[in-house]
């Protein structure tokens, strides 16, 4: 059921375009060229690192994580003609929705990996630990989408809210810019947001930045606690969606 449903989407996705699946490699293209431009002409941003590099690492991260929480958020409503029709376990909505940002996150990576070998850079042996980021931003994502898609139900307010969160939540991320320019004094601000540290993660797997710090991985401890209580709350009222609906 997940493969069909993951079918589904991506058929949806790109039915009656032109240009078909080459727009998951044209969208992330467009936002480096545009911010490569921003931070390196206009504001000269220096980075340890190629920009490029920093960039579509952090672009990579920051889409898959947004993807996640925009799609499961709204799968329960999206599906409701399915939810009426036939019982299933409802978490397979969220985790059908997760895939088809896993094949984007995919492209983006060998983009990344196409646009090293430009600059010289050589992949290290801790890309080994890249799946391991990718587990933990999906595990961030579904700590927010699974209590998401569930008030979503009751209260359609967070349809409007979602985007603008996402929009604005990307400019207090190190999405387009490396953790090392943040004065000392207030790096702590970074320690409280977990994507922070999945980025700077992805970085350092990737294209061998420094490290993250022991202390991004403290802001993990309540999420792991809202992913366990969302998912008990999520399976404990799924019976009661189709009321909802």
């Amino acid at each position: 059921m997940i493969i069909a449903l993951t079918t589904r989407d991506l058929k949806v996705r790109y039915a009656q375009t032109f240009l078909g699946v080459a727009w998951a490699v044209i969208q992330p293209l467009c936002g480096l060229l545009i911010f490569t431009i921003f931070f390196t002409q206009l504001i000269e941003l220096d980075t340890p690192l190629p920009y490029p590099l920093i960039a579509l690492s952090g672009m990579a991260a920051w889409y898959f994580f947004s993807n996640i929480i925009q799609s499961t958020s709204l799968s329960l409503v999206e599906s409701q003609s399915l939810i009426k029709k036939v019982y299933f376990p409802r978490l397979i909505l969220l985790i059908s929705k997760i895939i088809p940002g896993l094949i984007d996150l995919v492209i983006s990576v060998f983009l990344l990996l196409g646009l090293m070998v430009i600059f010289g850079i050589t992949p290290q042996v801790e890309i080994l630990c890249f799946p391991v980021f990718v587990l933990l931003t999906i595990v961030l994502g579904l700590s927010i989408s699974v209590w998401l898609s569930a008030l979503s139900l009751r209260y359609r307010d967070f349809h409007h809210v979602i985007p603008y969160a996402l929009n604005y939540g990307i400019w207090l991320t190190p999405v387009f810019f490396p953790t090392t320019i943040i004065p000392d004094e207030y790096s702590w601000l970074l320690f409280l947001n977990p994507m922070a540290a999945v980025i700077a993660g992805f970085r350092w797997s990737l294209i061998g930045d420094v490290f993250p710090a022991w202390e991004y991985w403290i802001s993990f401890i309540p999420i792991l606690i809202l992913l366990i209580s969302g998912l008990h709350y999520f399976r404990k009222n799924e019976y009661k969606i189709s009321d909802y609906i």
